[in-house]
Protein backbone atom coordinates (compact mmCIF):
# COMPACT_ATOMS: atom_id res chain seq x y z
CA UNK A 1 0.00 0.00 0.00
CA UNK A 2 1.72 3.46 -1.27
CA UNK A 3 2.38 5.97 1.60
CA UNK A 4 1.47 9.48 0.28
CA UNK A 5 1.85 13.22 1.80
CA UNK A 6 0.78 16.30 0.41
CA UNK A 7 2.05 19.39 0.81
CA UNK A 8 -0.16 21.78 0.14
CA UNK A 9 2.10 25.64 -1.57
CA UNK A 10 0.56 27.51 1.27
CA UNK A 11 1.15 25.17 4.20
CA UNK A 12 4.71 26.08 3.84
CA UNK A 13 6.98 27.86 6.32
CA UNK A 14 7.37 31.68 5.24
CA UNK A 15 9.62 34.12 6.58
CA UNK A 16 9.72 37.87 4.77
CA UNK A 17 13.24 39.46 6.08
CA UNK A 18 12.60 42.38 3.56
CA UNK A 19 16.00 40.85 1.81
CA UNK A 20 14.56 37.40 1.81
CA UNK A 21 11.65 35.97 0.89
CA UNK A 22 11.44 32.51 1.89
CA UNK A 23 9.51 29.26 2.00
CA UNK A 24 10.25 26.06 3.31
CA UNK A 25 9.06 23.19 2.81
CA UNK A 26 10.93 21.08 6.02
CA UNK A 27 11.82 22.67 9.01
CA UNK A 28 14.31 25.33 8.51
CA UNK A 29 15.49 28.11 10.85
CA UNK A 30 12.38 29.52 13.00
CA UNK A 31 10.04 27.55 10.87
CA UNK A 32 9.48 24.32 13.10
CA UNK A 33 6.91 21.42 12.58
CA UNK A 34 7.33 18.31 13.75
CA UNK A 35 5.26 16.38 10.86
CA UNK A 36 7.60 18.62 7.93
CA UNK A 37 11.45 17.65 9.38
CA UNK A 38 12.61 15.94 6.11
CA UNK A 39 11.14 13.68 3.85
CA UNK A 40 13.57 10.73 3.90
CA UNK A 41 16.93 11.49 2.99
CA UNK A 42 15.43 15.11 1.82
CA UNK A 43 16.48 17.15 4.30
CA UNK A 44 15.62 20.86 3.06
CA UNK A 45 13.69 22.46 0.14
CA UNK A 46 13.49 26.23 0.41
CA UNK A 47 12.32 28.61 -2.48
CA UNK A 48 14.10 31.57 -1.89
CA UNK A 49 13.90 35.07 -3.78
CA UNK A 50 16.78 37.47 -2.57
CA UNK A 51 16.09 41.06 -3.47
CA UNK A 52 18.81 43.03 -5.44
CA UNK A 53 22.11 44.01 -3.97
CA UNK A 54 21.28 41.29 -1.38
CA UNK A 55 22.35 37.77 -0.34
CA UNK A 56 23.67 35.23 1.80
CA UNK A 57 26.93 36.21 3.55
CA UNK A 58 29.62 33.36 4.24
CA UNK A 59 28.71 30.61 6.46
CA UNK A 60 29.59 26.82 6.91
CA UNK A 61 28.51 24.02 6.11
CA UNK A 62 29.63 20.17 6.46
CA UNK A 63 28.22 16.73 6.53
CA UNK A 64 25.54 17.47 3.90
CA UNK A 65 24.99 17.27 0.06
CA UNK A 66 23.76 20.88 -0.95
CA UNK A 67 21.94 21.41 -4.58
CA UNK A 68 20.85 24.71 -5.94
CA UNK A 69 18.70 25.54 -8.62
CA UNK A 70 18.14 28.84 -9.91
CA UNK A 71 14.85 29.75 -11.58
CA UNK A 72 14.86 33.28 -12.43
CA UNK A 73 18.14 36.25 -12.03
CA UNK A 74 21.66 35.30 -11.25
CA UNK A 75 23.15 33.97 -8.41
CA UNK A 76 26.47 34.77 -7.17
CA UNK A 77 28.87 32.15 -5.65
CA UNK A 78 32.15 32.09 -3.62
CA UNK A 79 33.55 29.28 -1.34
CA UNK A 80 36.79 28.08 0.75
CA UNK A 81 37.13 26.10 -1.74
CA UNK A 82 38.15 28.70 -4.22
CA UNK A 83 35.37 28.77 -6.54
CA UNK A 84 33.59 32.16 -7.88
CA UNK A 85 30.93 31.28 -10.29
CA UNK A 86 27.53 32.90 -11.26
CA UNK A 87 24.31 30.51 -11.36
CA UNK A 88 22.09 30.62 -13.81
CA UNK A 89 18.69 29.64 -14.97
CA UNK A 90 18.71 26.11 -16.47
CA UNK A 91 22.30 25.83 -14.38
CA UNK A 92 22.14 23.49 -11.23
CA UNK A 93 25.24 23.72 -8.88
CA UNK A 94 26.04 20.89 -6.31
CA UNK A 95 28.50 21.27 -2.96
CA UNK A 96 29.20 18.31 -1.06
CA UNK A 97 29.97 20.03 2.09
CA UNK A 98 31.91 16.60 3.90
CA UNK A 99 34.42 18.10 6.72
CA UNK A 100 33.49 21.33 6.30
CA UNK A 101 33.19 24.35 3.36
CA UNK A 102 32.22 28.15 3.89
CA UNK A 103 30.59 29.78 1.27
CA UNK A 104 29.10 32.96 0.14
CA UNK A 105 25.62 33.39 -2.31
CA UNK A 106 24.75 37.13 -3.63
CA UNK A 107 22.84 38.78 -6.13
CA UNK A 108 24.68 41.55 -7.82
CA UNK A 109 22.04 42.79 -9.49
CA UNK A 110 21.06 46.45 -9.53
CA UNK A 111 17.34 45.98 -10.62
CA UNK A 112 16.64 42.12 -10.81
CA UNK A 113 15.49 39.75 -8.15
CA UNK A 114 17.07 35.93 -8.20
CA UNK A 115 14.48 33.13 -7.13
CA UNK A 116 16.47 29.95 -5.96
CA UNK A 117 15.56 26.45 -5.00
CA UNK A 118 18.12 24.91 -2.75
CA UNK A 119 18.02 21.44 -1.60
CA UNK A 120 19.85 19.66 1.45
CA UNK A 121 19.79 15.85 1.26
CA UNK A 122 21.93 13.53 3.69
CA UNK A 123 24.97 12.22 2.89
CA UNK A 124 25.85 8.44 2.95
CA UNK A 125 29.18 9.10 3.38
CA UNK A 126 30.38 11.37 6.43
CA UNK A 127 33.44 13.56 6.35
CA UNK A 128 34.20 13.34 2.31
CA UNK A 129 36.74 15.61 0.90
CA UNK A 130 34.66 19.35 -0.24
CA UNK A 131 33.51 19.49 -3.97
CA UNK A 132 31.87 21.18 -5.84
CA UNK A 133 30.10 20.77 -9.69
CA UNK A 134 28.00 23.18 -11.70
CA UNK A 135 26.97 22.54 -15.21
CA UNK A 136 24.07 23.71 -17.84
CA UNK A 137 20.80 21.29 -18.26
CA UNK A 138 19.04 22.36 -22.06
CA UNK A 139 15.51 22.76 -21.33
CA UNK A 140 14.82 21.35 -24.63
CA UNK A 141 16.15 17.93 -23.09
CA UNK A 142 13.53 17.80 -20.43
CA UNK A 143 10.32 18.73 -22.67
CA UNK A 144 7.68 15.46 -22.17
CA UNK A 145 10.90 13.49 -20.60
CA UNK A 146 12.13 13.06 -17.54
CA UNK A 147 15.95 14.69 -17.21
CA UNK A 148 18.46 14.15 -14.83
CA UNK A 149 20.11 16.80 -13.02
CA UNK A 150 21.56 14.90 -9.98
CA UNK A 151 22.23 10.87 -9.49
CA UNK A 152 24.67 8.87 -7.15
CA UNK A 153 28.69 9.78 -6.99
CA UNK A 154 29.16 6.05 -6.81
CA UNK A 155 27.39 5.20 -10.57
CA UNK A 156 27.61 5.43 -13.92
CA UNK A 157 25.04 8.49 -15.40
CA UNK A 158 23.70 11.47 -16.38
CA UNK A 159 23.67 14.11 -13.95
CA UNK A 160 25.54 16.13 -11.43
CA UNK A 161 26.91 13.54 -8.33
CA UNK A 162 26.28 13.43 -4.70
CA UNK A 163 27.15 11.26 -1.88
CA UNK A 164 23.65 9.53 -1.42
CA UNK A 165 22.19 6.97 -3.40
CA UNK A 166 19.37 9.88 -4.59
CA UNK A 167 18.05 11.18 -8.11
CA UNK A 168 16.43 14.33 -8.97
CA UNK A 169 15.02 14.62 -12.13
CA UNK A 170 13.48 17.93 -13.95
CA UNK A 171 10.76 17.78 -16.53
CA UNK A 172 8.65 20.38 -18.74
CA UNK A 173 5.55 18.49 -19.09
CA UNK A 174 3.02 19.93 -21.81
CA UNK A 175 -0.84 19.74 -21.01
CA UNK A 176 -2.30 16.20 -21.24
CA UNK A 177 1.75 14.51 -21.45
CA UNK A 178 2.69 11.85 -18.86
CA UNK A 179 5.88 10.48 -17.09
CA UNK A 180 6.51 7.66 -15.37
CA UNK A 181 9.47 7.42 -12.44
CA UNK A 182 10.20 3.93 -10.93
CA UNK A 183 12.41 3.87 -7.51
CA UNK A 184 15.73 2.13 -8.21
CA UNK A 185 14.68 0.08 -4.72
CA UNK A 186 11.77 -0.27 -2.93
CA UNK A 187 13.58 1.31 0.06
CA UNK A 188 12.95 5.04 -2.05
CA UNK A 189 10.31 7.23 -2.26
CA UNK A 190 9.39 10.37 -4.31
CA UNK A 191 9.30 13.79 -3.11
CA UNK A 192 7.04 15.29 -6.09
CA UNK A 193 8.00 19.64 -6.41
CA UNK A 194 5.42 21.75 -8.80
CA UNK A 195 7.80 24.73 -9.80
CA UNK A 196 4.76 25.97 -11.90
CA UNK A 197 1.91 24.60 -13.66
CA UNK A 198 -0.82 21.91 -12.82
CA UNK A 199 -0.33 18.48 -13.00
CA UNK A 200 -2.00 14.68 -11.34
CA UNK A 201 0.14 12.35 -9.52
CA UNK A 202 -0.49 9.22 -7.83
CA UNK A 203 -4.50 10.53 -7.93
CA UNK A 204 -3.76 13.92 -6.32
CA UNK A 205 -4.22 16.51 -8.27
CA UNK A 206 -0.73 19.15 -7.49
CA UNK A 207 -0.64 23.24 -8.43
CA UNK A 208 2.40 25.49 -8.28
CA UNK A 209 4.48 25.14 -5.43
CA UNK A 210 2.44 22.19 -4.55
CA UNK A 211 4.35 18.81 -3.25
CA UNK A 212 3.47 15.14 -2.59
CA UNK A 213 5.70 12.67 -0.90
CA UNK A 214 4.68 8.85 -2.02
CA UNK A 215 6.67 5.42 -0.87
CA UNK A 216 6.17 2.37 -1.35
CA UNK A 217 5.26 1.94 -4.57
CA UNK A 218 6.26 0.24 -7.89
CA UNK A 219 5.94 3.74 -10.19
CA UNK A 220 4.27 6.86 -10.39
CA UNK A 221 2.78 8.12 -13.06
CA UNK A 222 2.71 12.10 -13.20
CA UNK A 223 0.22 13.63 -15.98
CA UNK A 224 -0.02 17.76 -16.55
CA UNK A 225 -3.04 19.61 -16.97
CA UNK A 226 -1.57 22.71 -18.45
CA UNK A 227 2.11 23.16 -19.05
CA UNK A 228 4.00 22.49 -15.80
CA UNK A 229 7.96 22.60 -14.26
CA UNK A 230 8.55 19.55 -12.52
CA UNK A 231 10.85 18.55 -9.60
CA UNK A 232 11.04 14.88 -8.69
CA UNK A 233 13.05 13.70 -6.04
CA UNK A 234 14.01 9.88 -5.47
CA UNK A 235 15.73 9.42 -2.25
CA UNK A 236 15.87 6.60 0.42
CA UNK A 237 13.35 6.32 2.80
CA UNK A 238 15.94 6.06 5.84
CA UNK A 239 14.32 3.22 7.65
Amino acid sequence: MAKTIFHAADERGHADHGWLNAHHSFSFAGYHDPNKVHFGALRVLNDDIVAAGEGFGKHPHDNMEIITIVLDGELAHKDSMGHTQTIVPNEVQVMSAGTGVTHSEYNHSADKAVNLLQTWIFPDKRNVAPRYDQRAFAPEERLNKLQTIVSPIDLDGEGLKINQSAWIYRTTLEAGNTVTVSPHSPKHGFYIFMISGEATAAGQALHAKDALGISEVDNVEIQASQTSDILVFEVPMLG
